[in-house]
């Protein structure tokens, strides 16, 4: 269910990102922006000024108004879950587990973003978030030297993508197992360089290319 509370007063530089979380949530769902302004009940001249203008400050009402379009949370979109991992609302009252088919496993994959990746260390098993993309099927991502992704390349790895929908009380998982492997031909790289769906959130020169192919891939989805 739909958060109804007038939200608290986020922080800020939060509050700065309104936009941005507007905007990205409505591409999510599909929605333009003059269809969302009319569901809203508002002008599409003003959801453009409160995506485009960081010191945008709309009243509560508007707030609340916007979650109920865009089937989120008020605390979703002024930010107050960034420093919370997903999945704190309640569950759905008769939630359905499902099994993914292949296709949909690999179409969920696709859709590019931040995966999380288990590797084997001398200390035991860790999971680390990377950014990957998909090409020809197998999922590749950048890393540096001596960092605990590149211990990935010559092992069996697990790999898993998921999204969680606090609002719904729904979400997904996809989770890939295969060997990876260390990208060294030139050719190859370059074009994984060219075709990455984005650069490192984290910064900093990461030269090396990991590729896993994919050999078990099983996914759940949790529905109302």
């Amino acid at each position: 269910m739909t958060e109804q509370t007038t939200p608290r007063p986020a922080p800020e530089a939060v509050l700065g990102d309104l936009g941005r979380r507007l905007a990205a949530r409505r591409a999510r769902l599909g929605l333009t922006r003059r269809e969302t302004a009319l569901r809203a009940g508002m002008a599409p001249s003003y959801l453009r000024y409160l995506e485009e203008h960081p010191g945008a400050a709309p009243r509560p009402a508007v707030l609340v108004t916007l979650a109920q379009v865009l089937r989120t949370t008020v605390t979703e979109l002024s930010g107050g879950t960034v420093d919370l991992p997903p999945g704190p609302a309640r569950a759905g009252s008769a939630p359905r587990l499902t099994e993914l088919g292949p296709a949909e496993c690999q179409a969920l994959l696709g859709t590019h973003g931040v995966g999380r990746l288990g590797v084997t260390t001398d200390d035991g098993p860790v999971i680390v978030p990377v950014n990957y993309t998909i090409v020809n099927g197998a999922i590749v991502f950048r890393t540096a030297r001596g960092a605990t992704p590149a211990l990935a390349a010559g092992a069996r790895v697990a790999f898993e993508v998921d999204r969680v929908d606090d609002a719904f009380g729904q979400g997904w998982s996809v989770l890939v197992r295969g060997p990876a492997h260390h990208v060294t031909d030139p050719a190859e790289r370059a074009g994984y360089a060219d075709r990455a769906h984005s650069g490192a959130w984290a910064g900093g020169p990461r030269e090396e290319w990991v590729r896993i192919q994919p050999r078990v891939v099983t996914g759940r989805r949790v529905s109302l």
